[in-house]
């Protein structure tokens, strides 16, 4: 009896081979291999691939997998959340035969491609993918980064974490520590120099995003050198960012200091001049991803803030049904010379930058870029020179403007002439008589838009403010403090809710704005 069973289960197992041989041999073997279109050599792409029905395909074994998730959970590994993956330049499929819809991505400086290929029974199917560039950026000193990625890693992930972001064509993924009042998340292992990994012209360093609240926003810290948190005074910011800095590090608002009241926070750390930057430019939050109001409102008050974008990933994303996608915005900074970690560092210190999800800007005032300041003796002219830079499909221009205290003073729009969807451009001269911000902005396609760190103009010294807007600017800063403070008076049993519990730190900070807020009055 037993002999017969043990027959009949090798039986079955022979006749599961000879099935499983039979079927491999009836499939298709699908052969890519994707090539930068000037070096001809393998590169680091996106890639999704769908059957006719719109189904996607199986894994290759070349995708570059690392675990992903929201909070640390194991959401995702192979597959992106839009059922994309990233291979190192090549990878082979076994497919039945058919139809199939291949698509390929490096990031905004390189052109989408779509391919359909059509498999025969049995048959090998070998395709090579050319890449191509409409602009490259970094031969004119811009360096993109994401300053937004939420995956943990060790010195293991990096070789695999660099393929993803040289596949985005992006030269810094700035990957964040999370936290909240309770524990942190996406752990990295090291931080400063220690926690840089560079490959060819790509970078991953280390972040904080931390401390982050409901009642007061979340706020982001990049090129500190170690990670910094204040458990027992988590509500108070200021704590934070003046070890960040201690530490020789940047610090900022995340989710263009929009949701979670991040507007709270930063009329109490702004005015503090606390603030290095704002991240302007991310698909978080609704009417996105450009949204200015809390930058343009801290410019006119006189604070220098630089622009950032940050994808957030893998919680926001564009489209209908939000895949998060890393690089969907990205910032650009400024370098002379060589690309590395210190020279990013201290250009992004410096507010050399402009964030993007698709237009390219150039952007100079008296040959000064986004970020420096120019101080006129007494009035006078100052001539503005600006370029945006699209493609006639993938990234048409529809508008170039130049904005001063929030106010448009100059748009250029395509025209049958010199101005088109690929180029937009001007230079004007702009009579100075007192203090001022001067940006540039654009916008081109479905959600793409691009604006750059100001350019700021004084006049003998007068600050850059603006005096018109100052007033009503004030008002507003101290009813988002009413609101604070009223909210400090009610308990709450809300885990994420806990800023009554830190009232008396929180209502000193407070008074402390709010006699900020009065010298400002009475000047």
């Amino acid at each position: 009896m037993v002999q017969s069973k043990n027959f009949l289960i090798l039986i079955l197992f022979m006749f599961s081979i000879v099935e499983y041989s039979k079927s491999q041999e009836l499939k298709s073997i699908l052969h890519v291999e994707v090539v930068d279109h000037s070096s001809k050599e393998l590169t680091p792409v996106r890639v999704k691939i769908t059957d006719n029905q719109g189904h996607t395909t199986a894994l290759p074994n070349e995708a570059i997998s690392i675990m992903y998730g929201r909070n640390d959970k194991s959401e995702g590994y192979g597959y992106q959340p839009d059922s994309s993956f990233y291979v190192d330049g090549k990878f082979t499929l076994h497919l039945k035969e058919g139809k199939y819809n291949m698509s390929f991505s490096k990031g905004m400086e390189y052109l989408d491609q779509i391919h359909t290929v059509e498999l025969k029974k049995g048959k090998s199917e070998v395709r090579k993918i050319e890449m191509k560039r409409w602009i490259n950026m970094a031969d004119s000193g811009w360096y993109s980064a994401d300053d937004h990625i939420h995956v943990r890693r060790s010195p293991r992930e990096n070789p695999l974490l660099i393929k993803w972001i040289e596949a985005e064509n992006l030269n810094v993924g700035v990957m964040l520590q999370m936290g909240d009042l309770w524990t942190t998340y996406f752990s990295q292992y090291a931080f400063g120099e220690e926690g840089v990994h560079i490959q060819n012209k790509s970078m991953l360093t280390s972040g904080q995003e931390e401390p982050r609240t409901h009642e007061v926003g979340h706020t982001i810290a990049m090129a500190a050198d170690s990670f910094v948190r204040f458990k027992e005074e988590y509500y108070l910011y200021n704590k934070v960012y003046d070890q960040v800095h201690e530490l020789n590090g940047v610090w900022g608002y995340a989710h263009q200091g929009k949701s979670f009241k991040g507007f709270r926070g930063m009329t109490m750390d702004v005015l503090d001049d606390g603030v290095d930057f704002l991240e302007i430019l991310q698909f978080c939050v609704y009417g996105g991803p450009l949204i200015t109001d809390n930058y343009y409102h801290f410019l006119d008050l006189g604070y220098k803030l630089t622009a950032t974008a940050g994808s957030d990933f893998p919680w926001c994303g564009n489209g209908p049904d939000w895949n998060s996608r890393i690089g969907d915005v990205r910032f650009y900074t400024h370098i002379e010379g060589e690309f590395d970690y210190r020279a990013w560092k201290k250009n992004l210190a410096s507010g050399h930058t402009f964030v993007s999800s698709g237009p390219m800007l150039n952007f100079k005032v008296n040959d000064f870029l986004p970020g420096d300041e120019i101080d006129l003796k007494k009035a006078g002219t100052i001539t503005i020179s600006t370029h945006a830079y699209g493609h006639k499909t993938e990234v048409p221009l529809t508008k170039l403007e130049i904005v001063s205290h929030g106010k448009v003073i100059k748009e250029i729009t395509p025209n049958k002439m010199n101005q088109t969807s690929e180029h937009l451009s001007t230079e004007f001269d702009l009579e100075v008589t007192k203090g001022l911000w001067i940006a540039a902005r654009c916008f081109a396609g479905n959600s793409q838009v691009a604006h750059t760190t100001p350019i700021y103009v004084s006049v003998n010294n007068s600050g850059f403010h603006n005096e018109e807007s100052i007033e009503s600017l004030l008002l507003l800063n101290e009813k988002f403090l009413d609101e604070l403070e009223e909210e400090l008076g009610t308990r709450s049993d809300k885990v994420d809710r806990q800023a009554w519990w830190y009232k008396d730190g929180l209502k000193r900070r407070i008074d402390k704005t709010r006699d900020i807020i009065k010298t400002m009055k009475s000047k």
